[in-house]
């Protein structure tokens, strides 16, 4: 009986330790350096050479993500639909008339600038869509 309780909690302390993911320390310094008061940081892997930072920084709940190398790559807040630019609204309205938006994101990335992304659905369709400011769409 021992045994099988040692070999459990071995099992559990392995698995649960695998799980915990801990970046480079490339990846640590870039995001020391580019959110040096983030608080309640946890991280993860988007990716099998990406890693994701979820935390607090100066009062709003962000994720910002780096490549293996330190590369930051984005930075993604959550704002709320009514907050979408006038430009982007009126896309998302001439394109998605009757589509729904679920979620909308601020996003800040190294390849496109600043560009703002939405969660739409349409009865069990749903689609991502990510637009500039101004409204004009962006691929991803």
């Amino acid at each position: 009986m021992k045994q099988l309780f040692l070999t459990m909690i071995t099992t559990v302390f392995i698995y649960g330790s695998s799980l915990a993911a801990t970046p480079p320390a490339s990846v640590q310094k870039a995001f020391i350096t580019k959110f040096p008061s983030a608080t309640k940081v946890s991280w993860g892997k988007e990716g099998s050479k990406e890693w994701e930072a979820e935390f607090t920084f100066e009062g709003s709940n962000i994720s910002a993500n780096f490549a293996e190398n330190g590369t930051w790559l984005e930075t993604e807040r959550k704002i709320k639909v009514v907050d979408l630019p006038k430009g982007v609204a009126a896309a998302i309205k001439k394109t998605y008339a009757d589509w729904t938006i679920t979620e909308a994101d601020k996003t800040e990335t190294s390849k496109h600038g600043l560009i703002y992304e939405v969660d739409l659905k349409k009865g069990t369709n749903k689609k991502e869509a990510a637009f500039k400011e101004d409204g004009t769409p962006v691929a991803e």
